[in-house]
């Protein structure tokens, strides 16, 4: 099955800009920018939306401005509109319980307390592909959970964000032209090299 429908989760407005919850619209920002691709904002699916024609198959890329917990809303009527099953559809998203630089591929699980996730499996059922990457750990551990992904990476971690962009962008590439299990193999493992 073709990915005809990629997302990033995130958060709109200024005052979520370099949030940890926003690391997935990073993410697809740099790689659509890397296409050369703009982002046009589509009032119909309370996203925005850059286009991607590529030799016999066209790709979309969407970040929703429904605020992170309400995602699936206007990924819903994306795939609905597009007739695009779960199957091909990947969601870009941070993940508490993998460590920051790391990224995993999975495609089936429970939202694993990221609203997120809960929202996309509500709209689009499960069976969507998971693209994760790492924030954790939650430092300190007794921060309140929405404080910490709602905060801003410290300079620290801003340059090991930064650092690994391409190796996001590139598992990215990777799970596009090569599919979910080839992506899983070399992305899963612990080392990232």
């Amino acid at each position: 099955m073709s990915i005809t429908l990629v997302a990033g989760l995130g958060n709109p407005g200024r005052d979520y800009e370099r949030t940890r919850h926003n690391l997935g619209w990073v993410v697809l920002d740099a790689f659509v920018q890397k296409l050369g691709l703009t982002w046009k904002t589509s009032p119909q699916f309370e996203a925005e939306i850059a286009r991607w024609d590529r030799p016999g198959r066209t790709c979309y890329f969407a970040k929703p401005l429904t605020f992170m917990n309400d995602s699936g809303r206007a990924l819903g009527a994306l795939a609905r509109f597009y007739k695009v099953p779960a199957e091909s559809i990947i969601a870009i998203y941070d993940d508490l319980n993998i460590d920051l630089g790391l990224v995993k591929v999975s495609v089936t699980g429970s939202a694993g307390g990221h609203n997120g996730v809960a929202s996309l499996l509500e709209h689009l059922g499960d069976g969507f592909v998971r693209y994760r990457l790492g924030i954790g750990p939650k430092e300190p551990p007794q921060m309140d959970l929405k404080d910490f992904v709602l905060g801003k990476f410290t300079p620290h971690q801003q340059i090991s964000v930064t650092h690994q962009l391409p190796h996001y962008q590139s598992g990215l590439d990777l799970l596009l032209s090569r599919g979910t299990e080839a992506a899983m193999n070399q992305l899963n493992r612990r080392d990232p090299k």
